[in-house]
């Protein structure tokens, strides 16, 4: 296939409530999608999922328009291209900018399958139809967290996860765990705690959580495995595992029990498929993590969580969770505790036009 032309939408959406970690706040989200259309007119769709400010990696929305626009795209456009595993190996070229290089390597995935007449889910070899839905919470005030999480328990979600600091885990960790003792629930720390902080952390093991992720520095291996022979809590790994050679580095040294793959963070829908592989050879669990994202990057998120690896419930949840309305039609919903993978080609979503319009901030077209 060849890649004929593409558009890069910047759009900005407010949330319809705060979202807090222990590194930020987010109120409003901005966001790049794009859109490549091959010789016959088929149409893929992708998202970067790099935030105006670097807080969670050090790629920023405009950062990432200029490595598309300058140096990504023109490796791309009119280039034949065979797979799109391909395109992950074209980008090697280029070091880091993971969230802009996944942006157009999804947008080419959901071309290709759409090309192959097959759902994206079915041509990487998912083998589940029904996607279990996790959610988050995110305010650190255990009142309303448990408000938020009895909501989120009607709504169908299985898994929870609440955000943690210093200052705030054991005692918000315990009142959530007087209401809800058999909840599925894990804490995410991003990286707010330091190998001083082991006897804090060890006082979490008493709540039974799936994980705790990303407790110690947002680039560290090493410090973590340290960490998990003191705790019983299997560690999971966000920011640190960028790549496959960071997944096999934490692999051989024990550092965690969990890896949470998302696919902005990693580069692409191949490199999150290689280290999910890698990941179910050695018996390490993973699960699939949002990135507040809009509805073109969980609709990818989608199709990888159907992949066999993927058993604990992940980041997926319903596009009413952040936003009084998506870009997608139609809007992902959680039904019974999960998304149905879609039947239709490609992603199985398609962009709603009207509503791209009203939220985008700047256009470009490339041809």
């Amino acid at each position: 296939m060849k890649i004929t032309e593409a558009w890069i939408y910047v759009i900005k959406m407010p949330l319809k409530s705060p979202f807090s970690t222990s590194l930020s706040k987010v109120t409003e989200r901005e966001g790049i999608i794009i859109k490549v259309r091959d010789e016959e007119g088929t149409i893929g769709l992708g998202e970067a999922v790099a935030f105006s400010t670097p807080w969670y990696t050090e790629e920023t929305v405009k950062t990432v328009f200029h490595m598309l626009k300058d140096i990504l795209l023109p490796l791309i456009l009119h280039q034949p291209i065979n797979d799109p595993s391909e395109v992950s190996k074209r980008f090697d070229m280029i070091r880091g900018n993971q969230m802009a290089k996944a942006g157009i390597e999804t947008a080419i995935w959901d071309l290709y399958a759409k090309q192959q007449k097959k759902p994206l889910w079915d041509l990487i070899g998912g083998v589940r139809e029904h996607v279990p839905a996790g959610v988050v919470v995110g305010s650190q005030d255990p009142i309303e967290a448990i408000e938020n999480i009895s909501m989120y328990l009607q709504e169908g979600y299985k898994r929870v996860k609440v955000k943690i600091k210093p200052e705030n885990d054991y005692y918000l960790l315990k009142e959530i765990r007087k209401h809800y003792p058999e909840l599925d629930l894990m804490a995410d720390a991003n990286s707010a705690y330091s190998l001083k902080d082991v006897e804090i952390l060890k006082s979490l093991d008493e709540f039974n959580l799936l994980m705790i992720e990303q407790p110690l520095g947002i680039d560290d291996i090493v410090e973590h495995s340290i960490l998990q022979k003191e705790i019983k809590t299997p560690i999971c790994l966000d920011e640190s595992i960028v790549s496959l050679q960071d997944a096999k580095s934490a692999i051989y040294l024990k550092s965690c029990g969990v890896i949470n793959i998302k696919i902005g963070r990693v580069g692409g829908l191949w490199n999150a498929i290689q280290m999910h592989d890698l990941c179910v050879e050695n018996n390490i669990k993973v699960w699939c993590g949002g990135m507040i994202e809009f509805g073109i990057s969980k609709a990818h998120n989608i199709a990888l969580a159907t992949k066999s690896g993927f058993t604990i419930p992940g980041d997926i949840s319903s596009s009413s969770r952040y936003w009084e309305e998506d870009i997608i039609t139609p809007e992902i919903k959680v039904h019974n505790g999960g998304i149905k993978a879609p039947s239709d080609y490609g992603i199985g979503y398609e962009l709603n036009q009207r509503r791209l319009k009203e939220v985008t901030i700047f256009e470009e077209k490339y041809d």
